[in-house]
């Protein structure tokens, strides 16, 4: 399997194409349509706001799925989509190399209920962390959350730089990934959510480490904007993220059966030929925060992981510029504004 990493260059020209073009509403009317990426089998914060009638009159147009935040978040910078979702420590290296957008609402974390693990075979050599050295493990995307939580985990354990650099990420499909464990393709696969929990209830695998127990609870990604769209769409920015993060709370707040049934029905509605069994499994999002408000401990944290394993290349990124809780109700002193 490639190993594949989308480059500073990569980033810096997005950047730029992004400031010469901009985009956003014409004629000084607010864009009231808002095209995004999806998840195979799977409903977004956004999507749960929009069926529960929280996005008001913002509508969500759906371009396609993907599998990789920083794709997502790229998309977002690009224009290709309105806004995209990512790991924070994705967006800081995005921030980084002057990427004009902004994270706007927390949609995705880590808690006791669901969490990131890295499974391995039961009976399998691999106990340690040191035991990881020369093996691959497989990760949906390189450069965000299973890389960083990965790396933190073999640090911590006393593993070199050196030795660091042999233990191989690989990029497996989420869905795929259980299955290349089984097989042997891989020697650690990382699950979460209800491919982790299906994964569990087949048996055979156990968990090595989980994000959440080496980091505590944690929002870990945020939806990101374009700067230039939320100057020109205060309005249906405020509607949105404030309407996900309503969506969050519903979601935490309603018995799980209750959430799993919605899903399942709004996954029948969109008529995209999906299985509903991966809902099943839903426990939470994990979002540590009411409604999504974002901390500034959120990006601060993997700022300093990346400045102290130099992927930041010397560029200086402040946290308080990364994101922005304006947009959102749920913030402190949010609906007076």
């Amino acid at each position: 399997m490639r190993r594949v990493r989308a480059s500073w260059a990569v980033a810096a020209l997005i950047a730029a194409v992004t400031a010469a073009s901009g985009c956003g509403a014409a004629g000084g009317s607010e864009v009231t349509q808002l095209r995004y990426q999806g998840s195979v089998g799977q409903v977004t914060p956004p999507e749960l706001a929009q069926d529960l009638g929280y996005l008001g009159n913002v509508k969500l147009s759906w371009i396609g799925n993907t599998i990789s935040g920083p794709q997502d978040i790229q998309a977002a910078t690009t224009g290709d989509t309105d806004f995209g979702g990512a790991f924070n420590g994705a967006i800081v290296k995005l921030a980084a190399a002057k990427a004009p957008v902004k994270a706007v609402v927390g949609y995705y974390g880590s808690d006791k209920l669901t969490n990131m693990g890295f499974f391995v075979l039961d009976g399998g050599p691999i106990r340690t962390a040191r035991d990881l050295i020369g093996r691959k493990i497989g990760v949906n995307t390189l450069g965000a959350h299973a890389e960083a939580v990965t790396k933190t985990y073999l640090a911590r354990n006393g593993l070199t730089d050196a030795e660091i650099k042999q233990v191989e990420l690989v990029v497996v499909p989420p869905v795929n990934a259980e299955q290349s464990l089984r097989q042997g393709q891989i020697d650690v696969a990382a699950l979460s959510q209800t491919l982790r929990d299906k994964a569990l209830d087949r048996g055979g695998i156990r968990a090595l480490f989980t994000d959440v127990g080496l980091l505590g609870e944690f929002t870990a990604g945020s939806y990101v904007v374009r700067t230039d769209f939320l100057k020109k769409n205060p309005t249906t920015m405020r509607t949105f993220v404030t309407g996900v993060g309503k969506a969050i709370e519903w979601a935490r707040t309603q018995p799980r059966d209750v959430v799993r049934a919605r899903f399942a029905d709004i996954i029948r509605k969109r008529g995209r030929n999906e299985d509903t069994s991966l809902v099943t499994y839903w426990k939470s999002w994990g979002v540590a925060s009411a409604g999504g408000v974002i901390e500034e401990r959120e990006f601060s944290t993997w700022i300093d992981w990346l400045e102290r394993t130099g992927e930041l290349k010397g560029r200086q990124v402040s946290a308080k510029d990364v994101y922005t809780n304006e947009f959102n109700d749920a913030a402190p002193g949010g609906a007076a504004r």
